[in-house]
């Protein structure tokens, strides 16, 4: 289990957590020292509530680790816990759901951020996940039902109905070894770029009179992957207002949308925002 958050400093560059409450240390040992108590406590409690014959083996934690920084930067959930450590020393709990685990993190906070990790880890246990919610919610995701996937600008991030069927629908059809929901915000850049310089546009109608209009583009970058832009034509102005986007690494996927009119990039008009 990853501890904190801090990163490896020169001994001469003092870590700062909490300049106010005078929390400045000299070096790592010395910071770890000062919340060694709290630290164990938690590690304790941890193990305690785990059913390690239901959980995810603690051999594999490390390859979670890169779950933590999305979950400290957007959290599901926010609890503050007063009665775990002692009344003075408070633990803020933060919670997010990923697509196959629940990522669950005990903070310390300077200035509402969490600026030291207790400890933190994955879990597959929705019964350990309800342990930690506890004390009181300070803070819940507002679109608690906008999928992962969407990217702001798009109408998925707005709950629009349209674009959450489709969205949906494709990701039923996703392999499981394709790239996963949590890591499409890796992709967002290539939003931008598929819109202005697809290699395949293609237009058709769908069974409720929608037309949608597929802008698809091959990127070799370190790995091969496509990117997909769904749009939604508007017919009087022929422009586009974007649905939602996804990578992928499966081809048989892309040509679920390599249908209907192929169209040539100059004939299409763009609209970046929904």
């Amino acid at each position: 289990m990853g501890m904190s958050k801090t990163s490896k400093k020169k001994t001469s560059d003092p870590i700062i957590i909490d300049e106010e409450h005078g929390l400045i240390f000299d070096s790592e040992q010395e910071l770890y020292s000062h919340f060694e108590n709290e630290i164990q406590t938690l590690e304790r409690e941890f193990f305690t509530l785990r059913k390690e014959d239901k959980d995810i083996n603690e051999f594999e934690f490390k390859k979670y680790d890169t779950q933590l920084e999305k979950l400290l930067d957007d959290p599901d959930e926010v609890w503050e816990d007063t009665a775990t450590l002692s009344q003075q020393q408070r633990v803020f709990i933060y919670i997010r759901q990923f697509e196959k685990t629940t990522h669950i993190a005990a903070c310390y906070l300077t200035e509402s951020t969490p600026s030291f990790v207790y400890l933190h880890f994955p879990t597959s246990d929705e019964a350990l996940v309800e342990r930690y919610r506890r004390g009181q919610m300070v803070f819940q995701r507002m679109l608690g039902d906008v999928p992962m996937g969407a990217i702001d600008g798009d109408a998925l991030h707005e709950g629009d109905e349209l674009a959450a069927g489709l969205y949906k629908a494709m990701l039923s059809l996703r392999a499981d070894k394709d790239i996963t929901e949590d890591e499409f915000i890796d992709y967002a850049d290539c939003r931008e770029d598929t819109l202005e310089d697809a290699d395949e546009i293609w237009r058709s109608g769908d069974t409720t009179g929608n037309t949608l209009v597929s802008f698809i583009k091959e990127f070799s970058e370190e790995d091969e992957f496509y990117y997909v832009v769904v749009t939604v034509e508007d017919a009087p102005s022929g422009s586009h207002a974007l649905l939602f986007s996804f990578p992928t690494l499966d081809k048989s996927l892309v040509d679920r949308y390599r249908h209907g009119e192929n169209l040539q990039a100059e004939e299409v008009i763009q609209e970046s925002s929904h």
